[in-house]
């Protein structure tokens, strides 16, 4: 495979599907796949670096059995379980991250969905983040109703965050109390809402670099507009504490990809930034065009400032 064609072809129009062969992703030389992804992200995404940050607005005892996640009630961790903040504290938050110069804020709530108190609670967090502050507003709120979009939106929320984690496939080695087809449903339906969508998942729960790519061409084919991808940390008590980190090249080749398949999209990196070499200093020059920065919601995050000054001296504008 000609990759440094390949990549002049997709910032000239061309767009990888189903149709194609995409096996070369595995085995073609990772510094070239590597350079071909960061000439794609300039050419159509420019040198302007996306931060986001999120706070854990309700946590843990959550109904879901995903077997990667330390807030599932089906699991056994040392997570702290609290029921959903009250908004005053997440706007003392947002205003703490929108004086940091973060672009997008978000509320993350453990749980199938949200709704009565907690979700009223919510949208006059939002509301009032949205009159205060110039910050763009996300939400996770798991598997919630197009009725509750439009709320969501009406309060000043413009994007959705929705992971399908893994391939269609994979999905339910990694969940059964709901179904890939239920991860699809919420962004059709948020699209609908007129919400932009956040979706993307997590590499390293033991699937193959095939479940990888299906991922990716599953994100382009619903023209989901940022695409968190998170790097398993194995956390003790859940299903996949024993399972092996990721070394920096296996991550590298899949951002890499993901920038191939998804030319447009912010390729966000999330959790598992601390598996690579200087906060995955090597994936911003691979595809990466957006972070997550400041805490996960259960395993340690970034600093905002080291964050900005690491991208601002390799030449990124925040």
């Amino acid at each position: 495979m000609d990759i440094k064609k390949l990549s002049n072809d997709i910032i000239n129009g061309k767009r990888l599907t189903r149709e194609d062969d995409l096996s070369f992703f595995k085995t073609v030389d990772l510094d070239e796949l590597c350079s071909g992804a960061d000439e794609i992200r300039e050419k159509l995404c420019g040198n302007h670096i996306d931060l986001c940050s999120i706070i854990n607005g309700r946590s843990g005892g959550c109904s879901e059995n995903c077997k990667f996640c330390a807030q599932s009630a089906h699991h056994h961790t040392s997570v702290e379980r609290y029921k959903f903040l009250e908004p005053e504290e997440i706007v003392k938050d947002c205003e703490y991250h929108y004086n940091k110069g973060v672009h997008r804020y978000s509320i993350v709530t453990a749980g199938r969905t949200l709704e009565g108190e907690d979700l009223e609670k919510a949208c006059k967090a939002y509301k009032e983040m949205h009159d205060k502050y110039d910050i763009c507003l996300c939400a996770s709120h798991g598997l919630v109703t197009e009725e509750t979009f439009k709320k969501l939106k009406d309060s000043g929320v413009s994007m959705y965050h929705e992971n399908i984690e893994t391939s269609r496939r994979n999905f339910p080695n990694v969940c059964t109390t709901h179904t890939f087809d239920d991860k699809i449903n919420g962004i059709k339906t948020a699209h609908k809402a007129g919400l932009t969508v956040c979706s993307g998942g997590i590499i390293g729960m033991g699937e193959t670099f095939e479940d990888r790519i299906d991922m990716a061409l599953t994100l382009a084919e619903l023209d989901v507009e940022s695409i968190p991808l998170n790097s398993l940390i194995p956390i003790k008590g859940t299903c996949y504490e024993d399972l092996p980190t990721l070394t920096e090249k296996e991550i590298l080749r899949t951002v890499a990809m993901f920038r191939f398949i998804n030319p447009t999209a912010y390729i966000r990196l999330a959790a598992g930034r601390t598996l690579m070499s200087n906060s995955g200093e090597k994936a911003f020059t691979s595809g990466a065009n957006a972070t997550i920065t400041g805490d996960m919601l259960t395993t340690s995050g970034n600093n905002i400032d080291e964050d900005k000054a690491m991208l601002t001296d390799m030449g990124f504008s925040i």
